[in-house]
């Protein structure tokens, strides 16, 4: 009671810090502030902190081999910013009868990306799809 006492004379709160010891440890102090300060505290570690996203492009097993250069350059702009990328070649119908053609263009996509990435999920069927994941490189 005494130490409460002297809180409330002060204007500050008396704040139980160690409530298991024996005796019971309490701090005098402005508990407002505290956690203002613990909440400016976490914003600025989380402010630090770079966090990565999972890019997609999708493309066709006939997409053409301009729009094929601009994909790239997507996937290389994708890459600069530090986020992972994942290439999907989907196949309809009776593509699915012809998967070298994905695989090829898969093959092209890993050739140009060679200097900007590293492959992290070799290209491979997922039902329908032909997916790969590409990082960027360290």
């Amino acid at each position: 009671m005494d130490a409460f006492r002297k809180a409330q004379e002060l204007g500050y709160d008396l704040v139980e810090v160690a409530p298991t010891s024996q005796p019971p440890v309490c701090r005098i102090m402005d508990y407002g502030k505290y956690k203002y300060e613990l909440s400016k505290k976490e914003h600025q570690s989380r402010r630090h902190q770079k966090s990565t996203q999972v890019k997609e492009i999708k493309l066709r097993p006939r997409t053409d081999k301009h729009d094929l250069e601009i994909k790239i350059r997507q996937i290389k702009g994708f890459l600069a910013e530090g986020n992972k990328t994942k290439v999907t070649v989907i196949f309809r119908g009776r593509e699915m009868a012809n998967q070298e053609m994905g695989r090829s263009m898969m093959a092209t996509v890993m050739g140009q990306l060679a200097d900007s990435g590293t492959i992290e999920y070799a290209p491979r069927m997922e039902g329908r799809s032909l997916i790969m994941i590409v990082a960027p490189k360290s």
